[in-house]
């Protein structure tokens, strides 16, 4: 449990620090926007990986046990979040993360359903992990994973309200935290583009490739075999 705990601070605040104020300015001042993304992003890969392999070896304490309704949870919400996340990365946005860089008043179809569709992803897919597996390793890590997903709503509106002054209101005004609400309030209208099909192709790919074999491969535990207990 040691190092779970260990490596699961670390990737917290691998997350949090650049976040402070003029962190992540002084980064890239110092070794360029391309050298930090592909930095951050090793940085968060590896220890996400330590996190993972270290919540596998650390002591079982069972919490509930589990039943199969709870393995429905995740199978229904994972695929939903697995779209967000493609699509948040791979769409323009300058209101939230994505890995495409965007010019001022660029954004994908995607912020019509949130501005933040990476984190909305995230948060879904770790709080969806969490009803299934019971015991007290897992709770901490989805547990954690969900608020850091879900602490990036706000970090992120603070770092784009600071980039983008003036042009703030009228950008967000356009889109919402909460999916679809932008929408429903009449402030902007549901939009389709190819970014959304590519990540709609995406999603299914890989949603198909985990339940046929591809969890289990990786973290040893079947999502189909799971709704049957």
């Amino acid at each position: 449990m040691p190092e779970f705990a260990l490596a699961l601070t670390l990737f917290v605040l691998s997350h949090l620090v650049p976040s402070l104020p003029g962190v992540r300015a002084r980064i890239i001042a110092i070794i360029g926007r391309k050298a930090y993304l592909i930095g951050y992003a090793t940085l968060s890969v590896v220890l996400l990986a330590w996190v993972l392999l270290a919540a596998v070896s650390a002591p079982v304490s069972v919490l509930w046990m589990p039943a199969g309704w709870q393995a429905w949870i995740t199978l229904v919400v994972s695929p939903i979040a697995l779209f967000l996340i493609i699509a948040g990365l791979i769409s323009p946005n300058p209101l939230s993360l994505s890995a495409r860089r965007s010019q001022l008043g660029e954004a994908g179809a995607v912020v019509t359903i949130t501005r933040h569709p990476v984190f909305w992803g995230f948060a879904l897919w770790s709080a969806s992990h969490i009803p299934p597996n019971g015991d007290l390793r897992s709770l901490l890590l989805f547990g954690s994973l969900t608020i850091l997903a879900v602490s990036g709503f706000w970090l992120s509106d603070k770092r784009a309200r600071r980039a983008l002054e003036g042009q703030w209101q009228a950008l967000a005004r356009t889109t919402s935290i909460i999916p679809f609400l932008a929408v429903i309030l009449g402030r902007t209208r549901l939009r389709w583009d190819s970014w959304l099909t590519l990540a709609l192709l995406l999603a299914i790919a890989l949603t198909s490739w985990l339940v046929l074999g591809g969890h289990a491969a990786l973290f040893s535990a079947d999502p189909i075999s799971a709704t049957r207990y």
